[in-house]
């Protein structure tokens, strides 16, 4: 039977009084879950969980406004799950009333964080309608007219995450405005482009009529800004979108001219155009009113980076989960890893910015776009700006980094990601965002002490990805964030992160502000992230941890006995201590007037 739990504050929380041993032995099962302020109980329910790993397990489920919580009952057998209701991406009934065989009744659950859910209930009495019916209704609120759980939380932090990113602070610290760069507000009521920005840099000598003429030849008005400036050489890494060429190869002087506006600031000899898609890609976009840039762009060449599009990259992640979960084959393990072509993406990916990197560093300013500017142009931005600019390596930089080239530059994350959207067919769902913290995590494996950062902030921002417990990845672009008033009536995921720093730091890192990476990006050196795509495996996740993290653990327990043992010695070397001392009547003169020794407190350069 489903026992439906009361919300707070009503008049039926007080009249379920726990009686019978069940009752007490059912709330002691479901007493270990932490809830969220704002987060409230909705149905818990006798139910089996289908493990992939220890086959059939009886427990309770628990589903509130914010999560699936399934707590076994078998001593003998221990399995919690603990699942976002965001990263539920599809709910189907199991079987029917007249279904036979064990176990073929019930729900089977598909989430977006590369797991699979399946449970099994009594098939007498329409037993799992009430638990289906919830957790459709709460899995995806949009659907059905209801807030997301980020409106509902009423969690609180010291530290406020919005404030992170600031667009004229980071300006400023690039070295901007200076006297071939200003910054604009002509987008400041989202009226040139509705997916940008308030605040965008441009050539110092572009007017704001020359803007609105180029935007009008760039798809979705995604005008040519600037992303980042080289202190020294001044090289800029320029995004936007495509341009409005055509079947019939339309021109636009005005934005000819901007682009060779672009190239004049830093003296280029010539401007490099990274399209981000493969050449037929682009050719065949013509059809569609978009292209490229052709000849007619003096004192520019155009490079294609042959990076597939986001239908594609979403049927390469299904491969990889159906390889991965629940259980991975190791004899046809490489082969079977080859063939979804995932880690071939990630290196073109990694491939793309190194180059756009390198011809920053050579002092050549680049335009980098693909189609619309917000999907395959954010990867190489944001990835060729990680590289190139130290500061995007702290743990703070690297918040603001994705708020910039990600959130404020209007990835689509609403439409990606399908925040608490039913339809789970939705063919705008790609991987975007997943794939760009993919290539960060090769490079912290490539250079393990260039990032202030660890692996858990990579793991927990893609949690929250799906989770919808935060306001940071809501919707596709500032516009929408500014109608949703997303900053005033949601908490920032960078809140919960730089209130438990330590947390999500790096004990290996090594500050190194004028260094430039350059990961390798050949298939030999790129691994699967084991850690987040097979980390539903228990025999997995027992074997992940590695000798060296080992040895820096047993390190900093050494390190805490060692500071431990000194704090005491301080406190026996006090003025208290030498007061009982001095009362001691065979102290030596001698001893007497000799200064108390001072003792510092170690900082070990772990």
């Amino acid at each position: 039977m489903a026992s439906p739990v009361s919300m707070p504050n009503s008049n039926a929380l007080d009249a379920h009084i726990p009686t019978t041993p069940r009752d007490i032995k059912d709330m002691e099962l479901l007493s270990d879950v932490c809830l969220l302020a704002g987060e409230d109980r909705i149905i818990d329910k006798d139910i089996i969980y289908i493990c992939p790993f220890n086959g059939a397990v009886k427990g309770k489920v628990l589903i509130t406004n914010y999560r699936l919580y399934f707590k076994s009952s078998d001593p003998d057998v221990s399995v919690t799950l603990d699942v976002p209701l965001g990263a539920i991406s599809r709910v189907e009934k199991m079987g029917g009333a007249s279904s036979r065989g064990e176990n073929s009744y019930g729900l089977d659950i598909t989430c977006k964080d590369m797991r699979n859910l399946r449970f099994a209930l009594k098939q007498e009495g329409h037993s799992r309608r009430d638990i289906f019916e919830i957790l459709f209704r709460y899995a995806f609120p949009l659907s059905h007219g209801m807030q997301l759980f980020a409106y509902l939380t009423q969690e609180k932090h010291e530290e406020n995450g919005w404030s992170v990113y600031k667009p004229i602070e980071e300006f400023r610290r690039q070295g901007l405005p200076n006297n071939k760069w200003r910054i604009t507000f002509i987008n400041k009521g989202y009226d040139l482009c509705d997916t940008y920005p308030t605040v965008l840099a441009v050539p110092y000598k572009s007017k704001e009529e020359d803007l609105k003429r180029v935007a009008a030849f760039r798809s979705r008005a995604r005008i040519p800004v600037l992303s980042w400036i080289h202190r020294e050489n001044q090289a800029v890494i320029v995004r936007c979108s495509q341009p409005l060429v055509g079947m019939s190869g339309k021109r636009n002087k005005d934005d000819e001219r901007y682009l060779d506006l672009i190239r004049e600031a830093n003296d280029t000899p010539k401007l490099t155009i990274y399209d981000a898609r493969p050449n037929v890609n682009a050719v065949a976009n013509k059809a569609t009113g978009g292209g490229y840039e052709g000849d007619e762009y003096q004192n520019a060449e155009l490079i294609f980076l042959d990076i597939q599009n986001i239908h594609v990259m979403r049927e390469s992640l299904k491969k990889l989960k159906d390889i991965v979960y629940p259980n991975v084959e190791d004899s046809h393990w490489l082969s079977s890893l080859e063939s979804t072509h995932w880690l071939e993406h990630i290196k073109l990916v990694l491939s793309g910015a190194i180059q756009v990197a390198d011809k920053v560093t050579s002092g050549n300013s680049v335009v980098v776009h693909c189609s619309d500017g917000w999907d395959r142009t954010a990867q190489l931005t944001s990835l060729a700006m990680l590289m190139l600019d130290s500061h995007y390596r702290t743990l703070r930089g690297f918040q603001v980094l994705i708020e910039k080239e990600w959130i404020s530059f209007g990835h689509k994350f609403a439409s990606r990601i399908g925040h608490g959207d039913k339809n789970h067919a939705d063919q705008d769902r790609s991987p975007i965002f997943v794939q760009f913290i993919d290539c960060v995590w090769q490079m912290t494996k490539q250079f393990p002490t260039a990032f202030e950062f660890n692996e858990r902030l990579l793991l927990t921002i893609l949690d929250h990805l799906y989770s919808c417990r935060f306001g940071t990845f809501l919707y596709n672009c500032e516009s929408a964030r500014d109608q949703h008033e997303v900053r005033l009536k949601t908490v920032s995921l960078w809140s919960l992160v730089n209130s438990k720093i330590d947390m999500y730091l790096n004990p290996f890192y090594t500050p190194e502000s004028g260094r430039v990476l350059y990961p390798v990006a050949s298939m030999r050196h790129l691994e699967l992230w084991v850690t987040y795509y097979i980390r539903w495996n228990p025999r997995i996740r027992q074997q992940q941890q590695s000798p060296v993290e080992q040895r820096y653990k047993e390190l900093l327990a050494l390190r805490d006995e060692y500071l431990k043992k000194l704090e005491e010695l301080q406190l026996s070397d006090s003025p208290s201590s030498h007061l009982a001392n001095s009362s001691t009547p065979n102290t030596s003169s001698s001893t007497a007037s000799t200064p108390p020794q001072q003792y510092t407190r170690l900082h070990t350069p772990f």
